[in-house]
């Protein structure tokens, strides 16, 4: 009994070296896949990601469940690197309108840097893509779009306004960036610079905001520091 009692750590030590060294093994494949679709496009196999890795192609399914969990997981290596980029802009730092510029000079600066990672992230929610409805490209949306709400509500109640509508303009608002920044990757012509797409984007964000507090009876200066907007 004394002797099993003993052994027993080894056996839990053995386990937790094993799950680290699979856990491990997971992220250089992830890694390997979007260093993948960095150099060769969305359409990268399995062959080409278990090369960058140095391992039979078998033995990166032994970390997943099947292709589409692999695609999914790379999907979420990807968006972990853009809200990297994106995450520190998303503050009520400074000017209405500044921190809607930062935002938006944030989210296309990071897709010109990695334009294939971003087609690998709309190519899972296009309506005819076999992948169709990522939880994890929609899930990110819905976070980013409720985190947007907050400060809505936040500045409403502070004006002492109905909040109901903040989730709906939030989700509007990303839709609409969303439209608009594929509509322009589309354009193979690009009759619109960053820069000139920055400037229509922030413009119309604002509006957008504006439009919607107006009519509910909230009129913002967009000179004015939103900290201030935000406090009775």
């Amino acid at each position: 009994m004394l002797e099993a009692e003993k052994d027993q750590p080894d056996v839990d030590g053995r386990s937790t070296r094993w799950d680290a060294h699979k856990a491990q093994r997971r992220l250089e494949v992830l890694d390997a896949a979007v260093a993948a679709i960095e150099q060769d496009g969305p359409g990268v196999g399995v062959k080409q990601i278990a090369d960058r890795v140095g391992v039979p192609r078998p033995v990166v399914y032994r970390h997943f469940k099947d292709r589409a969990d692999l695609d999914e997981q790379i999907r979420q290596r990807i968006i972990d690197s853009l809200m990297a980029e994106l995450s520190p802009t998303l503050r009520p730092d400074g000017t209405p309108v500044q921190a809607i510029r930062r935002a938006v000079l944030a989210y296309l600066d990071w897709i010109e840097q990695h334009p294939r990672l971003h087609e690998f992230l709309g190519a899972a929610v296009r309506a005819d893509a076999p992948t169709a409805g990522s939880r994890i490209v929609a899930g990110t949306k819905a976070a980013i779009a409720s985190q947007a709400a907050q400060l809505f509500a936040m500045a409403l109640k502070t004006s002492g306004k109905e909040t109901t509508l903040a989730p709906q303009i939030a989700s509007g608002i990303i839709g609409f960036v969303d439209a608009s920044v594929n509509r322009w990757l589309a354009d193979k012509r690009r009759t619109l610079t960053t820069a000139q797409l920055a400037d229509f984007l922030t413009c119309s964000i604002w509006a957008i905001l504006d439009g919607n507090l107006k009519a509910l009876g909230v009129d913002f200066d967009p000179d004015q520091p939103i900290r201030r907007l935000l406090v009775d």
